[in-house]
This record gives structure tokens, C-alpha cells and sequence, in this order.
């Protein structure tokens, strides 16, 4: 089981974050099957202190996922939540805003840019946008997904790799959490999108004309 690039893009700013010295901890966290293990051990390699892996079959919607984490803010009490934008299965993009909103803490969206003032107490997060760039200032603790642009994530060496062995991965179960794994949506109906008629080749401008005047009513 690979990693979300975008979660990998959430740990290397992470990583990036603890290096500059203005952090103390880089935990990683992973929900699902067994298989979860394998990718914490890829966080663990490139650099994360430690894993949490919480044990869950079947589909996580977004909701239980945050929820979840929102169980495990309240156990290790971070200052900084930093998450990949997105999924990459379902393209669900609202992990990271429901668990800004259940922690009633400020969230900054697709980051371009990190730039983190721990005497402040604040982070300042560049993101995309239509219009430009905007520029956001979170006071801390606070919600952070991250999208493409932010960094490029490290590869993990082999020294690496073999000391991710030995790192602490700590499991959890839902219940333990006091967290109901439940669908939050129902798929009611899946269509194909109506077929397309096939095109005709005209043989002169006025023919085009005529037909977009008479057959489609465009003009």
C-alpha cells in the first residue's frame, strides 16, 4: 500500500518544520487494514519519529476519519495538524476542513507555503487561488493540507529504512477511540452520461450555418 502523494507532501513539510528547530515531534498516523503498516514504516524511514496506526476494515469516510484524529489530538495534544489536501481514491477533499471544524481550530487549505513563528504562536500559510495567492495567518494550533506545489518529499535512504524497523508504531481501534465507524452517504443511483450523436461533415459555411441556426438553435 503506497502513500497519498499528497500526505507524502504533508510529511516532508513536517519533516522540513522539525529540522528548522521548530518542532519536537513529527508523529505519523494511518487508519485502516494491516497493510497501513507498511506505508507508517515509509513515513518512519523518511524521517517521522513515530506511528499511529489505527485499525479499521471496510471504507472510512472522511467524517470517521476525522473524528478519529480528533480522538487522537485530544491523546497527544499536537500544536500542528498537517494533511495531504486530498484523497486519492475517492478525490474526497474534506478530511482536513471536518477536522479544523470539530477541533474548532483555523484551517489553511491547499499551502502552497508554510512559514511557522513559533514566538507568535502563529503560521502563515500561501495558498492558490483563482485570483492569485492569498496569504493566510493561523494562530496555533491549527489545520494544515497541503497541496502539490508545497515541496518536493525526500527519498528514504537504506540507514533509514533499517532504522524505521526498530521505530514505535502504536495501535488503536476505533472503539478504544469511542469512535462508531458508520457511512455518512449513500450511493442512491450511478449513470452513464447520455450518448452523443454522432457528428456530420458539411460541405460549406452556409450548411454550418443553417444547421446551427435550424437543428441546434445556437444562433
Amino acid at each position: 500500500m503506497s502513500m497519498n502523494p499528497f500526505c507524502e507532501i504533508a510529511l516532508e513539510e513536517a519533516l522540513r518544520i522539525k529540522e528548522s528547530g521548530l518542532a519536537s515531534e513529527v508523529v505519523a498516523v494511518s487508519m485502516g487494514p494491516a497493510q497501513c503498516v507498511d506505508t507508517l514504516r515509509t513515513g518512519l524511514a523518511m524521517g517521522a519519529d513515530r506511528g499511529i496506526h489505527v485499525e479499521a476494515q471496510g471504507t472510512l469516510y472522511p467524517l470517521s476519519v476525522a473524528k478519529i484524529l480528533k480522538a487522537l489530538v485530544e491523546i497527544e495534544k499536537p500544536e500542528l495538524l498537517v494533511l495531504g489536501k486530498q484523497a486519492i481514491d475517492d478525490d474526497c477533499n474534506q478530511t482536513g476542513q471536518m477536522i479544523a471544524g470539530l477541533l474548532n481550530w483555523p484551517q489553511g487549505t491547499f499551502a502552497s507555503k508554510v512559514v511557522l513563528d513559533k514566538e507568535k504562536q502563529v503560521a502563515t500559510v500561501d495558498r492558490e487561488v483563482d485570483g492569485g495567492l492569498e496569504t493566510l495567518c493561523l494562530d496555533l494550533p491549527a489545520v494544515i493540507t497541503t497541496d502539490l506545489r508545497l515541496n518536493q518529499p525526500r527519498y528514504a535512504t537504506l540507514p533509514n529504512i533499517m532504522k524505521a524497523k526498530s521505530k514505535v508504531i502504536k495501535k488503536f481501534k476505533p472503539e478504544e477511540l469511542n469512535v462508531e465507524i458508520k457511512p455518512d452517504l449513500e450511493v442512491i443511483q450511478v449513470n452513464e452520461p447520455p450518448k452523443r450523436k454522432a457528428g456530420v461533415i458539411v460541405s460549406s459555411v452556409d450548411e454550418l450555418i443553417d444547421k446551427l441556426k435550424n437543428e441546434a438553435h445556437v444562433i
